[in-house]
């Protein structure tokens, strides 16, 4: 393939990967939108929790969930303890509350594994997936049981939404991206389905479980996925809400990317299948918001690379090379100066490099790793679960 045909493919997959299919998703949504028969309802609700050693921040997560605007007595709360060793029992018992039902596992075996455990030891209808980390808003499982009166839907998307009282310059680009991802998600639901959901907050018909293989990253990709190719839909719900902090530091941030990228690697090779649109209801949106942006780095250095071997061939090459470094240059820009730092331009371009980057960490987690299933948390003092007053960039 000439350096001309490398360049434009290169090119043209990144600008749909980026701009085109938002812009294509959020026009079949004005098309074709395929609106919810949202209803009120009221059955019978588990919530299931995976934590390892999180004492310390459980017992506000669990006041957020028995804090519930939805009936006490059709709600449980069941907390798989994966091997924690912190006290977590103790916890729980000292709470004394019938609502809350703890599976103390006493070897870790991560988090995919307690999911299979925890659904089957539930009778529920409905299995409202949490991690133990963000509080609820107290609307959260009323406005996603709302959703499943639909008979079509399988499974509803809760919102992640990022609080605190000061973002730092990289925090602010970590929300501008969540923010576009959220625009996706929205239109994805509006047309039809989401490839995945929050992994925070998501509801799922029991029925439409399926056990995972223990080693599994992603669960709030595979399990969603699952109940799609029952052909259920998989919706988004902006009213039910998590709350969560951005990461303040490329370093925090990394801990975190890196092993959802890890589990986008992994959940192609275990299901290849969904590579296949006669398999896979959601091709055209999983390809588009999954598999590309896992190609995206290596077309950035495809297109660099041949726009340097066309440098020869005209003006046009010469300046779409300045760009690009120009481009690739800014985070830099932004680290020498520190007023160049704190502009959008800067920040957002920073953000999208550093994920990108994250891209080839996430590849590397994925063939070197064996326990990347075993999720290791971000450092938190206790009592450092933001509170929803202080939200900001809510939508």
């Amino acid at each position: 393939m000439s350096a001309v045909a490398v360049f434009w493919s290169a090119l043209l997959v990144l600008v749909y990967t980026y701009v085109g299919y938002p812009l294509a998703i959020w026009l079949l949504a004005r098309l074709r939108s395929r609106p919810v028969a949202r209803a009120p309802q009221h059955p019978m609700v588990a919530i299931v929790i995976v934590a390892h050693n999180e004492a310390h921040r459980l017992q506000s997560k669990l006041q957020s969930c028995l804090a519930q605007d939805y009936p006490a007595q059709r709600l449980r709360i069941v907390v798989a303890s994966d091997g924690s060793t912190d006290g977590t029992q103790e916890l729980i018992e000292s709470m004394g509350d019938p609502r809350i039902t703890l599976l103390a596992f006493p070897q870790r075996r991560g988090k995919a594994a307690c999911l299979n455990d925890a659904v089957a030891a539930c009778r529920e209808d409905v299995i409202v997936f949490n991690d133990a980390r963000q509080p609820l808003n107290r609307e959260a499982v009323r406005c996603l049981v709302e959703n499943l009166a639909d008979a079509s839907v399988g499974a509803a998307s809760g919102e992640l939404v990022f609080v605190d009282e000061e973002f730092s310059p990289f925090a602010q680009g970590v929300d501008a991206y969540w923010r576009y991802e959220k625009f996706i998600r929205q239109q994805e639901a509006r047309f039809g389905s989401v490839v995945g959901v929050t992994g925070a907050l998501y509801a799922l018909r029991r029925e439409c479980f399926r056990p995972i293989p223990p080693e599994t990253i992603l669960d709030d990709v595979l399990i969603p996925m699952q109940a799609a190719m029952q052909g259920r839909r998989v919706v988004f719900e902006s009213r039910a809400q998590a709350y969560d902090r951005p990461s303040q530091s490329p370093q925090q941030e990394r801990l975190r990317k890196v092993r959802t990228l890890a589990g986008n690697f992994q959940l192609l090779a275990m299901r290849p299948e969904l590579l296949l649109p006669w398999c896979n209801p959601l091709f055209l949106q999983f390809v588009s918001h999954k598999v590309l942006r896992l190609a995206a780095p290596f077309l950035m250095a495809l297109l660099l690379l041949a726009n340097l071997a066309l440098l020869g061939s005209g003006a046009f090459y010469v300046l779409a090379f300045a760009l690009q470094l120009g481009f690739y240059a800014l985070p830099l820009i932004g680290r020498k100066w520190e007023r160049a730092g704190r502009s959008r331009a800067v920040r957002l371009a920073g953000a999208f490099l550093l994920l990108n980057g994250y891209v080839l960490l996430g590849l590397r987690e994925f063939l070197v790793n064996k326990n990347a299933h075993l999720w290791r948390s971000k450092s938190a003092a206790p009592g450092s679960t933001p509170a929803a007053s202080t939200a900001k960039g809510k939508q």
